[in-house]
């Protein structure tokens, strides 16, 4: 009995949830997110539904945005008006399989027939066959990669639990506000019948959305089909990454996930991450720093991390090495300002000596205010440049090539700046002097940059 089990759960570890691990982690033979522009995709499963669809495509009318449906057969069967509104006003039709049930309890067969059905009945309604499916809760198995031919398996990049009522319209707001950013494929519900869900849920979904398109609009981004961010991703340099590269990539985010829970990071902008921090005590060497002051042993710092997950992204959005750093410094600029107040109004944070972090830079954050000091020898100098180098062949644009040029430059330093000098330079940043400086600062290293200087990097 015991060899039966141990069988059954290698079959199903290798049916269902490896291919499930990878698909999610890395992306393989699944689309899940976007690059750059100012483009995001809303995407809804389980519909049509003859109360909520009609308002959801009333809501997506006004505001000029378009979404992909991932219908299932059933429902699309019962409503085939809903399909045609949909078609005729210009959104993209997926498959949901013809009834909701998970593609881990199914044969390869089923689930062939499941998607067949529901595409015949699309393609009865509309006059046109759709390629673009997602499976029940998104669990794909072995032999959905097979599929690629047939249809296209599209994931998402973020799931907000909106079919759930106890959320409530705030918190799904404050969700949905929090990822709504370029290449976010966004996961929402215009149907509460599916088993586990709640069916008064899509009601405070379509609350939340209309503050989202709103706040959208006035960000300058638009909801895009998932077929175009598809073709947009396509052109994009990611697409040309390497299954080996890829790999690299995932397990890399998910030890940057695991190392902001860890060390319980906060963050200076949290609808559009790039500045991470956290308050302790400094264990280096003593380091000299601009107006006198010295950073010593025991000292309290405020320790600075890039968000590594939009480098890679800025990378991927690169042309150059250029355009990367000036990306960097305008986030910088940015976000600077705020750290500043976040400072001034901490009180254990305002009595820290000075703002520090570790950068593999040759010249950039001098501009903004920092000293750059060499990082002394030792384990750890090591260990931050190994970790840096592979950090760099990642996010550049031209990848490990970048590690064979120059390479006696690629060393971490770091960057430090008083307390009191932040709050200084960047605290009254809205009273326009000081704006106006920073400003030509940035414009003046905006020129002076090349493919050689390239600004940002942080180690953990």
């Amino acid at each position: 009995m015991e060899t039966l089990l141990l069988w059954l759960f290698y079959i199903s570890s290798f049916y269902a949830f490896i291919p499930g691990i990878i698909s999610r982690l890395f992306g393989y033979r699944v689309f899940r997110k976007g690059t750059g522009g100012q483009e995001f995709a809303l995407t809804f499963d389980d519909g049509p539904d003859p109360q909520y669809t009609p308002r959801l495509l009333d809501l997506l009318n006004k505001h000029g945005a378009k979404a992909t449906f991932f219908v299932v057969g059933s429902h699309a069967e019962k409503h085939p008006e809903l399909i045609r509104r949909m078609h005729a006003e210009g959104h993209l039709i997926g498959i949901h399989n013809y009834i909701h049930k998970s593609n881990w309890l199914m044969r390869p067969s089923t689930v062939r027939k499941q998607i067949e059905r529901t595409q015949d009945i699309i393609y009865g309604i509309t006059g046109e066959r759709s390629t673009y499916y997602r499976p029940p809760w998104g669990i794909v198995n072995l032999f959905d990669f097979s599929k690629r031919r047939q249809v296209k398996i599209v994931l998402w990049s973020a799931m907000f639990g909106d079919w759930r009522k106890k959320l409530g319209a705030e918190r799904l707001t404050e969700k949905m506000l929090a990822r709504l950013n370029p290449g976010e494929v966004m996961l929402l519900h215009d149907c509460g019948m599916t088993l586990g869900a709640d069916p008064e849920a899509p009601e405070y979904m379509l609350s939340a959305l209309e503050r989202t398109l709103e706040e959208a609009g006035i960000r300058g981004l638009r909801s895009i089909r998932v077929d175009d961010m598809i073709k947009a991703a396509e052109k994009s340099p990611l697409s040309r990454m390497s299954f080996g590269r890829r790999l690299l990539v995932g397990v890399w985010l998910i030890w940057e996930r695991c190392f902001h829970h860890m060390f319980r990071l906060r963050t200076v902008t949290p609808n559009l991450p790039f500045l991470h921090y956290r308050l302790r005590e400094y264990q280096g060497k003593t380091v000299t720093l601009d107006r006198g002051m010295a950073l010593n042993k025991g000292d309290r710092i405020i320790e600075i991390h890039v968000d590594n997950r939009q480098l890679f992204e800025f990378g991927m959005q690169s042309r150059s090495a250029a355009q990367l750093a000036i990306r960097i410094i305008r986030r910088m600029d940015r976000d600077l300002p705020v750290l500043a107040g976040i400072v001034a109004r901490d009180e254990s944070l305002a009595e820290a000596k000075a703002l520090y972090g570790v950068s593999m830079i040759n010249r950039g954050p001098e501009k903004f205010g920092f000293a750059v000091k060499d990082l002394p020898e030792g384990l750890f100098a090591r260990l931050t440049k190994f970790y840096l180098r592979i950090l760099l062949s990642v996010i550049h644009p031209a990848g490990g090539a970048r590690l064979k040029e120059r390479s006696e430059a690629l060393v971490p330093k770091i960057i430090a700046m008083p307390v009191s000098q932040l709050l200084d330079t960047y605290g009254q940043r809205c009273a326009g002097t000081k704006l106006r400086k920073h400003q030509d600062a940035a414009a003046v290293l905006e020129d002076d940059l090349t493919d050689e200087e390239l600004p940002g990097a942080h180690a953990h």
